[in-house]
């Protein structure tokens, strides 16, 4: 930490107990006792030394400054990974292959694993959190003797699990709910007035289109259910993600193969939480594996994103095609384009690199994107003119290796009440501090399912 000598290395560590939602967690805090250490304090932000600091590779831009770091190793062979995430007051739920984890970002500059829950490797490992219960996806048909939280898993099985997670130390598997072809990513929409959650699940495959809809009664999440095997969408649109904005909007858009499709929840529309109705579908020229969409604040303007190569590819380079490094923006009531923005900054041969997931921040002040790029790291765009959408920050880690292509990099980038928090797919979760005046007012949520967006702004 650059301290110079024995002189000016003496530190006091105090230990306490504090209790936090029912559960008493231990602290540790490390004092300097003499002012010689405060150099080394301001060099090196809370919880990470200078040999852990995985941004120490990154390049990125001036106004982006690195917080805190919760480390979760993970292998490309066989492959593991850490994939999405989603928040609960100051709790974050992150997804991986193996399970999921649950960390305390009370303070953003040291966050603290609560748990590396292992016990569900069903890959993939989305996320969804609401209050007390986690929604997470198992993507593929269960092997011969696997198990989820102690129970058998049926040989073959694939879909969702639903865990209550009041007790972080120990998430109880409450439901399964099996569907068709899979669980590869799900968005959760709240239904109050009913008193319960809905699922959005997407089994991106092209021989299950459309969306499952499941439904887990708030009062009783071990009744999970199949509601709806939801399959009307022309064309045989696999949704891969799905992104919905309820509020005055009351849209869910769904990417996958050469484009998205659009619904409507507005029963103006004859529509309704549980059974959208479809709207229209949009081909996306050059696009063979949509993967993303989202939308503005005001329900105005869908984002949609692609995957070229499934991800896997260095996709980002010089010679690569505009449209492999492309993302879309249009507007969300007729499909018309207004607008796109080419990724500004080439990545290497040996970098996977494409858009992949993201959000946009809750302001009234513009249109704000916080991107996930693989090994193009974190991009900010300001897209509040589609036409003219530039990027206004970037986190980009240096490649993990300069002779072959090792995958890895982020799986999702999003904002979360002043921060963007990074889930690197090889090193864990990264907490950043955007310094903007593009962000200076964004709204401070309770929660946040990024692919849920559950009012309108403007």
């Amino acid at each position: 930490m650059g301290r110079s000598g024995p002189a000016l290395e003496r530190w006091l560590s105090i230990r306490f107990n504090e209790s936090k939602g029912g559960m008493t967690m231990r602290r540790t805090i490390r004092l300097c006792v003499l002012v010689g250490c405060l150099a080394g304090l301001l060099a090196v932000p809370a919880g990470a030394s200078a040999q852990t600091q995985p941004w120490s590779t990154f390049t990125y831009t001036n106004n982006m400054h690195p917080l805190g770091f919760s480390a979760r190793g993970n292998t490309t062979s066989p492959f593991t990974a850490n994939s999405d995430l989603a928040f609960w007051g100051k709790t974050a739920y992150h997804g991986n292959y193996d399970g999921f984890r649950i960390i305390d970002v009370t303070e953003p500059d040291n966050p603290v694993e609560l748990n590396d829950y292992r016990g569900c490797a069903g890959n993939q490992g989305d996320v969804i959190i609401w209050r007390n219960i986690l929604v997470r996806s198992w993507n593929s048909p269960a092997p011969a003797g696997a198990t989820c939280d102690g129970e058998p898993v049926p040989q073959g099985w694939e879909g969702v699990h639903v865990f209550d997670v009041s007790n972080p130390a120990d998430p109880d598997l409450v439901a399964s709910v099996e569907t068709e072809c899979g669980s590869h990513t799900a968005t959760g929409v709240p239904d109050p007035a009913n008193n319960r959650l809905l699922v959005y699940n997407n089994a991106s495959s092209g021989a299950c289109p459309g969306l499952d809809i499941i439904g887990v009664p708030l009062a009783n999440p071990s009744g999970a259910t199949l509601l709806h095997d939801f399959t009307q969408v022309p064309a045989g649109r696999s949704c891969h993600d799905t992104g919905v904005i309820l509020g005055d909007a009351l849209k869910a858009a769904c990417a996958g193969g050469n484009g998205f499709s659009v619904f409507s929840m507005d029963p103006a529309d004859g529509g309704s939480l549980e059974q959208p109705k479809f709207l229209y579908s949009i081909v996306v020229p050059g696009v063979t594996i949509g993967h993303s969409a989202a939308f503005t604040w005001d329900g105005e303007v869908i984002i949609f994103g692609h995957e070229p190569g499934g991800g896997g590819q260095a996709r980002c380079q010089a010679t690569s095609s505009t449209v492999d490094k492309t993302l879309f923006f249009f507007d969300a009531d007729t499909g018309a384009k207004v607008g796109e923005f080419v990724n500004p900054r080439p990545q290497t041969a040996t970098e996977n690199c494409t858009w992949h997931n993201y959000n946009v921040v809750p302001t009234s002040g513009g249109y704000i994107l916080v991107a996930a790029q693989y090994q193009g790291g974190i991009s900010v765009v300001d897209f509040s003119d589609p036409a003219g959408a530039k990027e206004i920050a970037f986190a980009d880690p240096a490649p993990l290796s300069t002779t072959q292509l090792i995958l890895g990099g982020d799986w999702s980038d999003y904002w979360y009440n002043g921060r963007i928090y990074e889930s690197d797919i090889t090193r864990g979760l990264l907490i950043w501090r955007l310094s903007d005046k593009a962000v200076a007012n964004a709204m401070t949520l309770g929660h946040l399912n990024p692919q849920t967006q559950e009012f309108t702004i403007g």
